[in-house]
């Protein structure tokens, strides 16, 4: 069984902003056929097509719509088979670097110093270790095959 073909709709033309994520949906299902993924997985992601297919939906319910059924996809490949998009652990590590080297430097910042004048320094150590650590991790992703050829933007 394949992967079913998204229908164009004459919104994904006339809107631009639904035009870029009617795109990157495309561009990510195009990636997903080259794959080889169990008939399960298959049939839950060509049911969310479906879903798309068949509504009637148009303006912000249709791209709030694509942004589900987008994100209900990639959940569902990163939790059954471990794949990831481009740069998804480099985003996920970035923002815990910040909020923890922030956390730190406002502790250490306050408590050893007496002022929160360290604390962005704190904050640009954290979010270095953060992207270096997402990084690496999505170059073993990449390594082991478990990566998309698409960069997810929200």
């Amino acid at each position: 069984m394949n992967i079913t073909e998204l229908k164009e709709k004459k919104e994904f033309i006339e809107n631009i902003k639904l035009s870029r994520i009617y795109v990157q949906f495309q561009d990510l299902l195009k990636d997903l056929r080259k794959k080889e993924l169990p008939q399960k997985i298959i049939e839950l992601i060509n049911q969310d097509i479906e879903d798309l297919n068949s509504t009637s939906f148009t303006g912000k319910e249709l791209k709030k719509m694509l942004k589900q059924k987008q994100a209900r996809i990639l959940s569902l490949l990163e939790k059954e088979l471990k794949i990831v998009p481009k740069d998804h652990y480099q985003n996920i590590y970035l923002t815990l670097g910040v909020a923890i080297g922030s956390g730190i430097g406002i502790a250490i910042s306050e408590s050893i110093f007496g002022n929160f004048s360290y604390f962005p320094i704190f904050t640009g150590i954290g979010l270095a270790l953060g992207i270096v650590y997402g990084s690496s991790m999505d170059k073993k992703a990449f390594k082991d095959g478990r990566q998309i050829d698409v960069k997810i933007r929200y």
